[in-house]
């Protein structure tokens, strides 16, 4: 038996209003993907979205996890750009999808999350007003810190190149 292998693209959904990210649900990610796949690579890039599919969509800060076949996978990447709305119904919620890593497990996925979100609390730190505002970022920092060692007993994916966009 044969494993197939994939890639999950860790995407951040930029929208100008963070009220309309909550009416965004997994379907209608996937229906704009697939659409934005079959508008630009036609019945070629339809056929390798098969498999394609939304594993986890966070519609407080915008993050989506989309898992693609290995051997497709920068076909399908190179359709996002084209994507300037979602939505099924008919205001559909203008927006573009930012993708921030590329991996081989969602496990390398999450960890770079943790990363990306420890990083922009720490930009965000030198803006706060007073001590009030600067607590709560260090404690948000610290609430999404990794434990040291907690990662280093489980081994990652052999084929695991992952890349950054």
């Amino acid at each position: 038996m044969v494993r197939v292998k994939s890639r999950y693209l860790l995407c951040e959904i930029n929208v100008t209003d963070r009220n309309k990210l909550f009416l965004l649900t997994e379907k209608d990610i996937y229906l704009a993907v697939k659409e934005a796949v079959a508008r630009i690579h036609g019945d070629y890039g339809t056929a390798m979205c098969t498999r394609f599919s939304v594993k986890y969509l966070n519609a407080q800060t915008g993050m989506v996890f989309l898992r693609f076949p290995k051997m497709g996978y920068k076909l399908l990447w190179s359709a996002l750009p084209f994507i300037t709305s979602i939505g099924t119904r008919y205001p559909k919620t203008p927006c573009f999808l930012n993708c921030l890593h590329v991996g081989g497990t969602i496990r390398t996925c999450q960890k770079f999350l943790i990363r990306y979100n420890k990083q922009q609390l720490n930009r965000m730190l030198p803006s706060c007003k007073n001590k009030e505002d600067e607590k709560r970022v260090r404690k948000a920092i610290l609430s999404c810190s990794v434990v040291p060692g907690a990662f280093e007993n489980e081994p990652d994916d052999a084929d695991d190149d992952d890349e950054e966009a």
